[in-house]
This record gives C-alpha cells, structure tokens and sequence, in this order.
C-alpha cells in the first residue's frame, strides 16, 4: 500500500512555484502576449495548410472542408479554456506533465511526460523531414538526401535541427524574434495565395457545399480505425458523416498550439499573457484555415482534386498560374520551421521540468548564464537529429496524434479534480460552465483518438510500457518530492 500510495504522490503547486526559483534551474523571464501568440501561430501554421486543406476537400467533405476547420477549432477551443486556467495557475514549465502531477499523482505525471517526450520528439523529426521535401523542391533538386551506402542521409533535415537548436540554446527571445520574421514571410505567402485565389473564384464551386455521401473503402487489419473495428462499420465520404471525418482530420492541422502553455515559466505575466497567447493564436490560425480552405473550393470544384497527392498548387495549376508553386514553397520553408523550432522548445521544456523534478537526471536542468537548458537542447537536438536524418517515418506519423490527444484528455479532467482539491488556489483564468466544458473536450478529443488506426494504439501501447519500466527502474528512486518526503517523514517506508 506505502509504494501504491507513493506512485500516486501529487506535489502542490506551491512547490511547483517555488522550485522556480532554483538559481542552477532558473529560466528567464522574457516573453510576453504577443511573444506567446507568435508561438502559437508559428507551430499551427505549417505546411499543412498548403496540402491538408486540398486532400480533405478532395476526397472526403468538399467544400464544407471549410465548416469542419470551424468544428475542429471548437473542440482546441474548449480544450485551451483548460489550457489557459492551468497555466494561469501553475505558471510552470511542462505543460500538461506538470498539471498531472498537481493533480493526478507521480505516475500519471511521469506517464504524460513520456507521452510528450514521444510527441515532441517525432513532431520535430517528421516536420524536419518534410521542410528538406520542400527545400529540394525550391532548389530544383528533388531531394535532400546523401545516400551512404545502403543508408539515406537527410542532410536537410539535420540541417534545419541544427539551426534551430543553436537558436534556443542561445535564448527563447532570441528564438521569439526569429519566429516573428518567419511568420510573417508565411502569413504574406498566405496573402498573396488568398488574392490572387480569389480572382479565380467561382460561387458555382461551392455547391453543393455539403456533398451526397458516397461509400469508401475501409482500411483492413490493423490499419482501420479502432472506431471502425469496434462497431464493424464502414466509412464514409462526403455527406454530413463525411464533414465529421473531415473534422477529425483537420483537428491535426491545429496540434501545438498547446506548446504556448510549455512556456509558462518562462513569461513575464503568465496569468495574464498565457491564456491571450493560446486565444489569440488559435483565432488568428482558424481565420486563415478557414480563409484558405474557402478560397480553394471557390477556384476549382472538389472532384478535381480527388487524386491523393492534390495540394493548393494544383488548383493554381488548373488555372495555369504554375509559378505559385515556388511561392507555396517559400510560404511552406517558412511555416515548417517555426513548427520546428516551437516543437523543439516543447521538447525541452517537458524534458527539463521531469529532470528537475528528479524523474531524469537532475544534471539536464542545469541552465546556466543563459537562463536556458543548453545541455538537454544539445542532447534533444541530436537525437532528433538522428531520427531525421536516418529513419523514414512513414505511419509513424499518427503517434504524435494520439500522444497529443492523451495530453489533452488528461489536461481537461485535471481542471474537475484541482477545482475539487484545491478551490483556493488563485486563478487568473478560469474555465467558464464547470464541469460541462472540461466533459466536453475531453469527450472530443476521445472520439478523435478513435479515429486513428490500431496499429497506432499498439505502438503506443507498447511505448506506454516501456515508459513505466524506465519510471519503475530510475524515476521513482530519484524523485524529488520522494526524497524530500523521506527527509520528513522518518517512517517514511524506502523503495525497494
């Protein structure tokens, strides 16, 4: 029963707070509202808006692709309420690692953090890879890849990790004013895309702008969703469950904005400039989603882009205006590597506030002058480097989707348990219609983790367990707050 109860040890949010203030674990206070919404939208808007929005329209809403960006939006909506009342309370890095341990106990807390750990990791790894496809592209060269022997080099990958990484080790302001440019060479390449769209828009496109719905095929074996194997049903595009789908689909185009909130600790009044950062952004992307997405359904009908590999370029190439390519590319670079960079930050800021807290070595929150973790950036960088560089992801992909979802679910029922625990805690935001929204994102974001396919759930398993056996073996031995339980408690019972 003493290790039961030990697994599941919160640790106060007063303790949280003031290990902030540890001079070896110290980070800088420099980011502001408007620095947190830069973030946002920099690791929102990506090269998914140039390709997502096509596909989705293509082959599974039509127009209403538009509408399901509006759906998928309320659903982040309901889940940065959570967000924003958590880190306006605990303003500690580790986002949801931290408010699990608040709330949750150790264990949970450890696992969450395992699951960021994975997230991050890929996220920055797969959107490497996918900045070096369109850099090929720009350069005329196809690729960016070295092969070397039997093995494939992607030296552009390794390349964008290694920039990114020197700028965060240099200092989060410093990688804040970075993003800034690069958002906006992004958001003008969304402008131009948007005017000159709209002089090929035709209202006609738009209808029926919710589409007959048509069967699909289903995916067989471990590649159908869980949803899909549990009720034996099949899909369907188009049609009213069609624009569902789609809104299960695009819910992706919006992963990250959730990283504002990693970087709480590192803001000069987060009670105030966490909640405008994460409502600020998630407005602004969902604008330009919706904008794009509205644009593109207006310039050419929906079944010409049914072909798999359609993109906005292809409806620009319909028309003949093939130049927007190069200039979808340069908005692409642009958008990839902000994502990379604020995915990047994620990654370190999760890793730095489980080493402080004793469940990774203590040695990886050292910050020094900086007021950066530069060791745990280095480590981080390299491997992801690797990772990028070497292995080829393929449907790997959907685990930082569900490792996001999970993050989320555990975040909107942390709001219940720490209003029911601790209703005297100051809040500088709070979730308006309690209990009822906190229900409602988490329900969203369970029906979405629904939608992804089985093998996705195995693999994610599977990392689950290894997480536990890495906490059971070193975590729990180390922890912190254990330690420091022992040093009180004199019949506090050792692990064995």
């Amino acid at each position: 029963m003493a290790i039961a109860s030990g697994l599941f040890r919160t640790k106060s949010v007063e303790q949280s707070i003031r290990d902030t203030d540890d001079p070896d674990s110290k980070l800088r206070k420099d980011l502001t509202a408007r620095d947190l919404t830069i973030f946002g939208v920099a690791v929102v808007i990506g090269a998914g808006i140039f390709t997502l929005t096509a596909r989705t329209a293509g082959s599974v809403a039509g127009p209403s692709v538009s509408l399901a960006f509006v759906f998928a939006a309320i659903a982040c909506g309901l889940t940065a309420l959570c967000y924003a009342e958590f880190a306006s309370t605990v303003p500690v890095a580790g986002s949801a690692y931290t408010y699990a341990y608040a709330t949750f106990g150790e264990i949970i807390a450890w696992i969450i953090g395992w699951d960021l750990i994975l997230e991050f990791a890929l996220a920055v790894s797969v959107v490497a890879k996918g900045w070096s496809q369109y850099l090929g592209e720009l350069l005329g060269t196809g690729a960016t890849v070295l092969e070397v022997g039997s093995l494939h080099f992607d030296w552009g990958a390794v390349a964008i990790i290694a920039v990114v990484g020197t700028l965060l080790a240099t200092g989060t302001k410093l990688s804040s004013r970075v993003s800034a440019v690069a958002v906006a060479i992004k958001l003008g390449v969304i402008a131009l895309v948007l005017v000159v769209g709209a002089t090929y828009f035709k209202a006609s496109n738009l209808s029926p702008y919710i589409p007959p719905a048509e069967a699909s095929e289903k995916a067989d074996g471990l590649r159908q969703s869980l949803f899909a194997f549990l009720t034996g049903s099949g899909g369907t595009s188009f049609g009213w469950f069609g624009l569902l789908s789609a809104a299960s689909l695009v819910f992706f185009a919006f992963v990250g904005f959730d990283v504002v909130a990693t970087t709480a600790e590192e803001t000069r009044n987060p009670q105030r400039d966490v909640p405008r950062g994460l409502f600020g952004s998630l407005a602004i992307v969902t604008v330009l989603y919706v904008g794009v997405s509205l644009v593109l359904t207006g310039m050419v009908s929906y079944t010409q882009l049914a072909d798999g590999n359609a993109t906005l370029a292809t409806a620009f190439a319909l028309h003949g205006a093939t130049w927007v390519k190069n200039i979808i590319s340069i908005g692409a670079i642009a958008g990839l590597s902000t994502v990379v960079m604020v995915m990047y930050l994620g990654q370190t800021r999760v890793l730095f506030a489980m080493a402080r807290d004793g469940l990774l070595p203590k040695s990886l929150a050292h910050t020094g002058s900086k007021g950066t973790p530069v060791r745990l950036t280095v480590i981080v960088g390299v491997v992801c480097a690797l990772l990028a560089g070497f292995v080829d992801f393929g449907t790997l992909e959907e685990m930082v989707n569900i490792g996001t979802l999970v993050a989320f679910v555990m975040v909107s029922i942390g709001v219940l348990v720490l209003r029911r625990t601790r209703p005297d805690l100051p809040r500088g935001f709070r979730v308006p219609l309690v209990p009822l929204i906190p229900i409602l994102a988490a329900l969203a974001c369970l029906w979405l983790m629904l939608n992804l396919s089985i093998e996705t759930w195995l693999r994610f398993v599977i990392w689950m367990v290894l997480g536990v056996i890495v906490y059971l073996a070193y975590g729990r031995r180390h922890s912190v707050l254990r330690q420091q339980q022992q040093a009180d408690d004199p019949g506090f019972l050792p692990v064995r």
